[in-house]
């Protein structure tokens, strides 16, 4: 079965230098000191798509149709969004 490439790289090549991006983001973040509301939802934010992309991409649930590709979606986005309207009441 031959698989689409873009430039060359499959699909997760392209996922892994995403969550790179996504980290290099979240280090410079806390390197120049930004802080506040919403520097802590965007490091959340990255933090959760990232473990659904290691969810999709690295454990195959991308490919998973009905109950089994939710678990994964709900243990990371159940306690994220908990953890937003924390700090939405708090800030």
């Amino acid at each position: 079965m031959h698989k689409r490439r873009l430039l060359g790289l499959r699909a997760c090549t392209w996922v892994w230098l995403t969550m790179l991006g996504l980290t290099l983001a979240t280090y410079l973040i806390g390197r120049l000191g930004q802080s506040g509301i919403a520097a802590s939802l965007t490091v959340l934010a990255f933090a959760l798509l990232k473990g659904q992309m290691v969810g999709d991409y690295f454990m195959g649930l991308k490919r998973l149709r009905g109950f089994w590709r939710w678990p994964v979606s709900l243990w990371l986005f159940l306690p994220g969004g908990l953890i937003s309207v924390a700090f939405l009441l708090v800030g």
